[in-house]
């Protein structure tokens, strides 16, 4: 049986997405194949890979990626986690299931760096309760 492909997309694939990534490949144990792009490359903010080794998850390898490169692969689940990424790519070629988690943009907090973090820890845990939802549907539909 070929392995589940998910891929997450946002707009600059440097927090919402790569967090998405990270835990998904981490809370999946390595079992599925999950990337991450955005209509845009940037870099993977610093204060997305703190939050994530929080949980002991490494995600510093990351890159960010343009979603042209994964436009002609196929994938069983192709999820948007922000709302400007979800209007960009309202079809996806060789998408199987499509989805939106409509998330806020943690590189748009204000304030300290601490308080900063807290709104990264706040869309972290979002999109851990969402990720680990999808992985029950994975599961179930095996």
């Amino acid at each position: 049986m070929a392995r589940v492909r998910v891929l997450f997309l946002c707009t600059h694939n440097s927090a919402r997405s790569q967090m998405a990534e990270a835990l998904l490949r981490a809370r999946s144990e390595g079992r599925i194949d999950v990337e991450s792009a955005g209509t845009v490359a940037t870099l993977v903010r610093p204060l997305a890979l703190q939050v994530l080794s929080e949980l002991g998850i490494d995600a510093s390898a990351q890159t960010s990626k343009t979603l042209e490169r994964f436009i002609d692969e196929p994938f069983d689940y192709v999820v948007t986690v922000c709302d400007a990424a979800n209007d960009a790519c309202p079809t996806f070629p060789n998408a199987g299931a499509r989805e939106h988690w409509s998330l806020p943009d943690p590189s748009k907090a204000t304030g300290s760096e601490e308080e900063q973090r807290a709104v990264y820890r706040e869309v972290r845990d979002e999109l851990e309760i969402r990720v680990m939802d999808l992985l029950r549907r994975i599961d179930a539909s095996a």
